[in-house]
């Protein structure tokens, strides 16, 4: 149980850790049209053909930690110091730690057709989600078993549960128009799982004897993994292999309309890996007499012998995280407002967020009020440089939290910073290049505007459920 908590808060210390970069919607960036993928981001008569990041900084990360374990976790992350004297003890409350990080090591995009406005694109992410539910408790007892009375019995404290898994997202996107208002397009995926942890403690127990140095602790629950240890996971396991492999797919439309509302909607990511490779599933009901309780490290591993001496060889399927996204915006002169709404399918959590986007020629910010469906509250900045064939930005969906973890790490401080804790941030950097696509009127030759493979695929593809 260490090896999943610990693990996952600790991320939030490197920064690299539910966030969408709602601000970057509608703006047909190459982050735009790979997320969404009715979106397009070429511009006839000015952009170039081809567009990439060049493995340039393509990438967002988000962890938010809520509860009375912020100041621990503060200490953790920003001190480096793992102490849990500040928190309460013996009540089983309960905290809630998410993560969420999107990178794209490479991304390629070309324009395809003037006949339909049809683009495509290939790129590699890395992803990783994790939600956990946690009591102070779960925390306490790896730090010291002295915070817990001696002869005082303890049910439920440590009733846990969460999930984290990353993988690797090989990803080929196509879209097209419809018409002049109405866009269709999908993102079919192939995917290599890195990590994968799913811990459910139902029931739980603890004794420490007044009498003798030692305690009795009970667990009952179930337990995933892709590795025994967390000390197993080194560099290899960060390579592509496919032992873990999945797929998934994106699909969604966008439509403006005659007075400039733009209308989008996504299912993003539904699918499955296949987690077969060195996979544990452990089911644990059982009680344990721990001794020697002064050597705290012996206390530790006596807890982790628990899950590790009942792990059973077993593979799983495991779905990703699959959301369901709505956004619609309108430009008024310099002010763009838009109201983007996102559903996990499968995970709990979700965002509402109301993006402020105020335009000066090719510069753009953003202010986005955001409250995340976990109960947080955010609020996000966004600086863009946009031409047609460049693009850079830079921002973050929870500015105050992201500032104070900042600056306590720099001072090395854990009273800094106030209310949920976590960090997030976000950037990009993109070029096109090769030919400009030019309207037919003004060039001899554009890419699909005699295209003798015919129409549109989506026509086609909806012609024969029509048939049917």
């Amino acid at each position: 149980m260490k090896k999943l908590l610990l693990a996952l808060l600790a991320l939030a210390s490197f920064g690299v850790a539910n966030a969408q970069q709602y601000a970057l919607f509608g703006t047909k960036t190459m982050f735009d049209a790979f997320e969404n993928p009715s979106q397009k981001s070429f511009t006839l008569d000015s952009s170039r053909r081809f567009s990439s990041n060049f493995f340039l900084p393509y990438f967002g990360t988000n962890a938010i930690n809520k509860g009375s374990s912020k100041f621990a976790i503060r200490k953790l992350t920003q001190e480096g110091v793992f102490d849990t004297r500040s928190l309460p003890i013996g009540t089983g409350e309960v905290n809630h730690f998410f993560e969420n990080s999107n990178i794209y090591v490479a991304a390629f995009r070309l324009f395809k057709s003037y006949k339909y406005q049809k683009e495509m694109g290939f790129s590699w992410q890395i992803r990783s989600d994790a939600h956990i539910d946690y009591t102070n408790e779960s925390l306490a007892i790896f730090d010291s078993f002295e915070r817990f009375n001696k002869g005082q019995q303890y049910t439920g404290i440590f009733d846990s549960k969460g999930y984290e898994q990353s993988y690797h997202q090989f990803s080929f996107t196509y879209r097209e128009n419809w018409d002049k208002r109405l866009a269709f397009g999908l993102k079919a995926s192939l995917l290599s799982g890195i990590l994968y942890n799913k811990l459910d403690i139902a029931d739980s127990y603890l004794f420490i004897d007044p009498a003798a140095s030692a305690l009795l602790i009970g667990l009952n629950g179930n337990y995933s993994s892709n590795f025994s240890d967390f000390d197993e996971v080194n560099k290899k396991n960060f390579f592509p292999n496919f032992k873990n492999p999945g797929v998934s797919l994106s699909f969604g439309t966008n439509y403006t309309t005659k007075k400039g509302l733009f209308l989008m909607a996504n299912i993003k990511d539904l699918g499955f890996i296949w987690w077969r490779s060195n996979t544990q599933r452990t089911t644990i009901n059982q009680s344990k007499i721990i001794e020697n309780l002064e050597d705290q490290s012996n206390t530790n591993q006596e807890i982790k012998d628990i899950f590790l001496l009942s792990e059973q060889s077993k593979k799983f399927l495991a779905p990703t995280n699959a959301k369901l996204d709505i956004y619609l915006s309108k430009r008024y002169g310099f002010y763009k407002p838009g109201l983007a709404v996102s559903k996990n399918l499968f995970y709990k959590g979700g965002d509402i967020a109301f993006v402020n986007t105020f335009i000066a020629n090719d510069f753009s910010g953003s202010i986005t009020p955001l409250y995340n469906l976990n109960g947080v509250f955010m609020v996000g900045l966004q600086a863009k440089y946009q031409t047609p064939n460049f693009e850079l930005f830079i921002g973050t969906d929870n500015l105050m939290a992201t500032s104070f973890q900042t600056m306590g790490m720099i001072k090395n401080d854990a009273t800094v910073g106030s209310g949920p804790n976590g960090a997030s941030f976000y950037m990009g950097v993109g070029i096109k290049f090769g030919n400009v696509v030019n309207h037919p009127q003004f060039a001899d030759v554009i890419p699909g505007i005699n295209d003798n493979e015919g129409g549109s695929f989506f026509k086609s593809l909806f012609s024969i459920f029509k048939r049917r």
